[in-house]
């Protein structure tokens, strides 16, 4: 019986086969390979470390571009262990690699998939770091517990694809969750898979405040924005800032260094806001202000098609009914269902736990179409 699994599987690779054909056309690893050899080439002449922005600006797209080749050459590579695999079990009739073969399978497809999202990612800033900040709705305690619901939520989902995560900012509730907070997921293109977490999500449940145990709707807005390099066509002009510094406030628990010298920027031509105090520095909190600012300069830029930064207008979320992207249910039924794909499941505590790569699937898969 377990050899006939074995020739499933076979069937399963051979069908897998012509997809990987199709990703490396997707991936066009002939022109990445060729750009790999030129920035080799360019690197090696005399006087290319003298521009430090210019090397090193080479230096991220040749990692970025041997990454992608080697990716999918690992990919490749476990198709044809596999094979040989289920070839050397039907030979043999041993059927003692099953488990192995089936936890390898699902970890190809896994990877195949994560790659094929990869090659929709084609705006300008998908390959970079995302900047994500969350805002808690009206509602007090209810809706800051919401908010530092999804805050773990982003965080696991970071730790599931093996992302860095920096806080830049952190602001606790009067009495349990989250004001505000705003966080760096570091890693290869996090901004193009998270971008479309942006957008305002409500919570229906039974609270855990409410001694009647009646249910509430709760708010949260998660902004996500990409990191920007200082070498970026977005400008921040020092007369377009204020900037103010005071103490650190809130409990902050270890997040939030109660001595140091929190900082606030306004960009005064859009409004937009931002602030920093979890650093040690004034300094520091300073540089998480300027990252910040120059993120939802170039989000908004990216989202409005517009060509120049004097152009832009800040764009206020409404954190209310009728505005939010996603609904998470736990009482009475338990759904988390997208209402701009309509992409939902019934596994709650997984999403939770940071298992959103079918919504982002969904989400760029759609917009892919159209």
């Amino acid at each position: 019986m377990k050899m006939l699994e074995f020739e499933e599987y076979k069937a399963k690779l051979n069908a897998a086969k012509p997809t990987l054909d199709v990703l490396r056309d997707a991936l066009k690893l002939e022109a990445a390979q060729k750009e790999i050899e030129e920035l080799e080439a360019a690197s090696e002449r005399e006087g290319f470390w003298n521009d430090v922005e210019k090397s090193q600006k080479v230096q991220r797209r040749l990692k970025t571009l041997k990454n992608k080749c080697e990716s999918f050459e690992k990919l490749c590579g476990a198709w044809d262990d596999m094979m040989t695999m289920c070839e050397m079990a039907i030979e043999e009739n041993d059927d003692s690699m099953l488990e192995e073969l089936k936890a390898e399978f699902d970890k190809f497809s896994e990877n195949a998939e994560a790659m094929r999202l990869g090659t929709l990612l084609t705006g300008e800033y998908d390959a970079n770091n995302a900047i994500l900040t969350f805002h808690a709705g009206a509602g007090g305690t209810e809706a800051q517990d919401w908010t530092s619901m999804l805050y773990r939520m982003y965080n696991m989902w970071a730790d599931r694809h093996g992302y860095k995560v920096k806080v830049m900012d952190f602001l606790d509730g009067d009495e349990a969750g989250i004001k505000s907070a705003t966080i760096m997921i570091e890693g290869e293109n996090a901004y193009g898979f998270l971008k479309s977490e942006h957008g305002v999500h409500r919570l229906v449940r039974v609270s855990p405040f409410d001694s009647a145990g009646r249910r509430h709707t709760s708010f949260a807005a998660v902004e996500v924005m990409p990191e920007i390099a200082n070498d970026s066509e977005i400008e921040l002009r020092d007369e377009d800032i204020k900037m103010d510094v005071y103490r650190s406030s809130g409990a902050g628990g270890q997040k939030v260094n109660k001595t140091s010298s929190a900082v606030r920027l306004t960009h005064i031509p859009t409004g937009i806001v931002v602030a920093s105090q979890v650093e040690r520095s004034h300094f520091q909190n300073l540089e998480n202000c300027r990252n910040m600012l120059r993120a939802r300069l170039a989000e908004i830029k990216e989202r409005e098609h517009l060509e120049k930064i004097s152009d832009i207008k800040g764009v206020q979320m409404k954190i209310e009914w009728g505005s939010q992207i996603r609904s998470y249910v736990f009482m009475p039924y338990q759904l988390v269902k997208d209402l701009r794909t309509d992409y939902e499941t019934g596994g709650i505590q997984s999403v939770m736990d940071g298992n959103l790569d079918g919504f982002i699937n969904a989400f760029l898969s759609k917009r892919a179409e159209s």
